[in-house]
């Protein structure tokens, strides 16, 4: 193998990251304008199933109507993640700030929010999300799934909505998720994963209708990759199929203590 067919691999990651990001802060200007993402251009959806992962609306949430209208779910974490009073929580792939402000309020008193996205449109609407919320305990951050921008063990539960599948270097991205985590932290997300006999052409069909550019894991790749990562148990629950061959599911998963 050459130099150049070396690199490729490299440069195909760096595009399709390029691609997501570029996508996200699309749909992070609409919504900022009023509209609703999903109702952006068809090429420029990526992922989730909008609001409808959340029951009611904002004044049943008691969050901004802004952040549920940018919401790109899948599921809802913060309903899974055990939250307590006092947590420090991390939620990767941030967004519009929806879930950063649900789990605002459920760490009170004494606890914090980080958010952290790639899309400098989105941390900008989730900043905005958050003041007009009157959310003090939250902060948010730029920065990848691969590279997260927060120091070694400082994160009690790590959260996130259907953007582990958005990741171009899934194993990294849950290693750096056990990276800062402390010892018996929790980690608590929801995903879109593919069932186990897809041949090849079906699974890419099924990812692109859903807006899964850069591929989907099973269950089975899932758990092995969790436990690379470092962590200590992994339990994986189908919650509802998305398209064919493609599904949402919690995925739970903790550090030694």
């Amino acid at each position: 193998m050459d130099a150049e067919q070396q690199h490729e691999p490299a440069r195909e990651a760096t595009s399709s990251r390029a691609t997501v990001v570029a996508r996200y802060s699309e749909m992070a200007r609409i919504a900022a304008g009023g509209g609703a993402p999903v109702d952006a251009p068809a090429d420029a959806q990526v992922g989730g199933c909008g609001p409808a992962a959340y029951p009611g609306g904002a004044e049943d949430l008691e969050v901004p109507e802004g952040a549920l209208r940018a919401s790109m779910a899948c599921g809802n974490p913060v309903a899974v993640a055990e939250l307590h009073p006092g947590d420090t929580v991390l939620d990767l792939g941030a967004g519009g700030g929806l879930d950063v402000l649900l789990s605002a309020r459920r760490v009170e008193p004494g606890g914090y929010v980080y958010g952290v996205d790639a899309s400098p449109d989105m941390i900008d609407l989730g900043r905005a999300h958050a003041a007009e919320a009157g959310a003090a305990n939250v902060e948010f951050r730029l920065g990848y799934l691969e590279d997260i921008p927060l120091p070694d063990g400082v994160i009690d539960v790590v959260i996130s909505n259907c953007v582990f599948t958005l990741s171009v270097d899934k194993p990294r991205a849950l290693a750096e998720a056990a990276r800062v985590l402390r010892p018996g932290g929790r980690f608590g997300i929801t995903d879109v994963l593919a069932e186990p006999d897809l041949d090849p052409g079906a699974r890419a069909a099924a990812e692109q209708a859903v807006g899964c550019p850069v591929g989907t894991l099973t269950a089975q790749q899932y758990r092995a990759g969790l436990f690379a990562a470092g962590f200590a148990t992994a339990t994986i629950t189908r919650t509802h199929a998305l398209t064919e061959g493609l599904y949402s599911a919690i995925v739970q998963a903790t550090i030694s203590p």
